[in-house]
């Protein structure tokens, strides 16, 4: 039992991670009432007609925001790792960095050629 709430636990942050302007979406679409009357930005000027769509595109855009903040921070701690020096200075070998002779082999191809590879005829 432990190991599967653990588990759905798991897959209910991994979700709401991945899908976080799903949420921000079906909060507003619940709360849109109460969004409209007390949240919105142009609450006072009706004929505008927008019904909490402002406030609605300010936390999208927050989201966004957000999400692109923790890409970035995961890239910077990726090339951190990356680029990690060692205490000790490197040291090259001269026998590793001589050149050494590649035989040069020819090879020839066959002087008959199938008849599998002639073009197709048209009739």
């Amino acid at each position: 039992m432990p190991k599967r709430l653990t588990a759905y636990l798991l897959i209910v942050a991994l979700l709401s991670a991945n899908f976080s302007r799903l949420f921000v979406y079906a909060g507003f679409e619940l709360n849109k009432d109460y969004i409209a009357a007390n949240l919105c930005v142009n609450r006072n000027k009706p004929q505008l007609h927008c019904n909490g769509k402002c406030y609605f595109m300010k936390k999208i855009k927050q989201a966004e925001q957000k999400d692109k903040s923790e890409s970035q921070q995961n890239q910077k701690n990726l090339f951190q790792e990356a680029f990690y020096q060692q205490p000790e200075p490197f040291k090259f070998h001269s026998v590793l960095l001589s050149v050494t002779q590649v035989p040069n082999q020819r090879v020839e191809l066959p002087l008959r050629y199938s008849a599998i590879f002639q073009p197709p005829r048209l009739s």
